[in-house]
């Protein structure tokens, strides 16, 4: 039997997305998304509960979040999980899990109120397994 990858995701962007280009041309961008669960305590106390995930989107998708998403941005994406290994200076072996998009939808509104945006609503990518590796995480993500 086959095994299911699927993670579907409503949040914020936690920072502006960082795009890099690899070497062919390949663009990736890579940002944290924060989905925030509301839920009543025992008291009845409404309690807030905030995750962070690290969201890496490939070439085309990477080049319209560069130019479309912002921090604070509002968006649902669709992919997958993947957890990547490597040794840092110290020989110190480091894990990363990581949501690899392969569709985004964004859903914040315009300001003029219509619902409207000038970007693309939903953006499909590339489904394929033979990505380049990407460097080590960054220190400065809140998480």
């Amino acid at each position: 039997m086959r095994g299911v990858n699927r993670v579907m995701l409503i949040g914020n962007l936690g920072k502006e997305p960082d795009v890099q280009v690899l070497e062919g041309n390949i663009a990736v961008a890579k940002f944290p998304l924060a989905t925030t669960e509301t839920f009543k305590d025992r008291t009845g106390k409404l309690v807030s509960q905030t995750e962070w995930h690290t969201v890496v989107l490939w070439r085309g998708l990477a080049e319209l979040a560069q130019k479309y998403l912002h921090k604070g941005s509002l968006v649902y994406i669709e992919g997958r999980l993947k957890t990547r290994s490597w040794e840092d200076k110290e020989g110190v072996k480091k894990y990363a899990t990581e949501v690899v998009g392969d569709n985004l939808i964004m859903l914040d509104k315009r300001a003029d109120g219509t619902g409207k945006t000038d970007s693309p609503d939903q953006i499909s990518g590339y489904h394929g397994d033979d990505l380049p590796p990407i460097g080590e995480p960054s220190a400065d993500l809140p998480f």
